[in-house]
């Protein structure tokens, strides 16, 4: 089978498309046969090895997989040859750059219905960010207000939607190309982050700072004042330290997201009732992921991006 992989950690150019042996499920695993997998930011930084994930070498990249189970080991209960599935795998483990990969079956979860198999490899690991860092670490209620910096990004999106839901008041800070899309999210609240000072954009304190940008840690501090006392402080950028402020009951939270199968069936749930979106913003095939690489290294990748194996 065809898998896109790397033998040692480093730039773009460790990455190799190459023919492997199909895998063959263990007891207690499933073998996929992938529609799609999902490129994230992540996935850069364990290609390095400047993420604090060890990985098994040789290791083929992209924990966010969709598919459809092709074989089971012993003991498998609840799935079906021919189940339509999505997973956030291990992130040490393989993952879903090729074209059949095994997976505990203890991570899978039935695909929803609603939208194309391939395009529901853009939830597991990024919607599950976004769930886990507003309830789960930032405990945020209805009725509450939660500020999110960097909502133009693919978990800020799920954010602003899953808090909106939620019966939050949504303020969220978007460049000029993303503030549609983030208002259109549900945003009651949109800040230009390129013309605006936030600090002065939001005029009455916040429940919850949610971060998901990669902002300078002095703005980052600033943004405190911002947080009511009690409240709570939650970031995603894990390369830094969120700031609180103890003499007034404001905590931090740098979230670092996990499995959770009965958050990502509810996910599942809310995509196939109408009440979440999915957002594919370009789908490449599976020998183009190394030049998503070099590009992520040069300039950046924007939206999500899924990888299929086969040509585009």
């Amino acid at each position: 089978m065809k898998a896109v992989r790397f033998l040692e950690v480093g730039g773009p150019e460790v990455l190799q498309y190459v023919d492997v042996e199909q895998p063959q499920p263990a007891a207690g695993q499933v073998r996929i046969r992938v529609a799609a997998s999902a490129f994230n930011s992540a996935d850069t930084g364990m290609r390095a090895g400047s993420l604090p994930i060890p990985v098994t070498l040789p290791h083929v990249p992209d924990y966010d997989v969709s598919g459809t189970v092709d074989a089971l080991g012993d003991g498998v209960e609840g799935f079906a040859v021919g189940d339509a599935v999505i997973a956030f795998l291990p992130m040490g483990e393989d993952g879903g750059a090729a074209e059949y990969v095994v997976a505990p079956a203890d991570v899978l979860v039935h695909a929803p219905t609603s939208i194309p198999l391939a395009d529901a490899a853009a939830l597991p690991s990024v919607a599950l960010t976004a769930q886990q860092a507003l309830f789960d670490d930032g405990g945020l209620q209805a009725g509450q207000r939660v500020f999110i910096v960097g909502a133009g990004g693919v978990v800020g999106k799920y954010a602003v939607q899953l808090a909106k839901r939620a019966g939050a008041y949504v303020i969220a800070t978007a460049s000029p190309r993303s503030t549609d899309a983030v208002r259109a999210a549900g945003a009651d609240e949109v800040v230009d982050h390129t013309a605006s000072s936030l600090h002065e954009a939001v005029s009455e304190p916040v429940d919850l700072l949610l971060n998901l940008a990669p902002i300078e840690p002095a703005e980052f501090a600033a943004l405190v004042d911002l947080v009511r006392p009690g409240g709570v402080v939650v970031s995603t950028t894990a390369w830094m330290p969120a700031p609180d402020d103890a003499e007034r009951g404001v905590r931090s939270v740098v979230v670092f997201v996990r499995s959770d199968l009965a958050q990502l069936g509810e996910l599942v749930r809310l995509v196939d009732a109408g009440e979440l979106r999915v957002e594919v913003s370009r789908r490449i095939s599976l020998a183009e992921l190394p030049a998503l690489h070099v590009e992520a290294a040069e300039r950046g990748v924007s939206g999500k991006v899924i990888v299929l194996p086969e040509a585009v």
